[in-house]
């Protein structure tokens, strides 16, 4: 990979943050595993201990997004579960969602290290 290419990469990453919430729990679920949709809805909730309960709604909306920039891709379902219920639409991390997720992730630990350091935390 080039120089030039690299460079072109980082900020096709970088014009994709900050993320938002679903959008970064939905990666994160995915990082993993490959789910269908209420799969991720539950893991979520589990995740975040309730913190984030997403709707159906709100989680396809950001799964559609996620589809036209490339970030996940449907799949075909497991074959084990093929039979059981065909309707179930299976969704998988790419290669460049994986880049957007680290570099959100990377966001995160900066913003989180800086209110270290302003002692934001410090009466927890």
């Amino acid at each position: 990979m080039t120089d030039l290419h690299q460079k072109e990469r980082r900020e096709d990453v970088e014009s994709l943050l900050p993320l938002t919430v679903p959008v970064y729990q939905i990666l994160l679920s995915l990082v993993d595993n490959d789910l269908h949709g209420y799969a991720m809805i539950q893991d979520i909730r589990e995740r975040t201990e309730g913190e984030v309960d997403l709707t159906a709604s709100t989680l396809y909306a950001a799964l559609k997004r996620l589809l036209r920039d490339g970030l996940v891709k449907e799949i075909d379902a497991p074959r084990e579960v093929r039979a059981e219920d065909s309707r179930r639409r299976y969704y998988r991390v790419t290669g460049q969602g994986q880049d957007v997720l680290r570099a959100e992730a990377r966001r995160l630990e900066r913003a989180l290290r800086l209110a270290r350091e302003k002692a934001v935390l410090a009466s927890d």
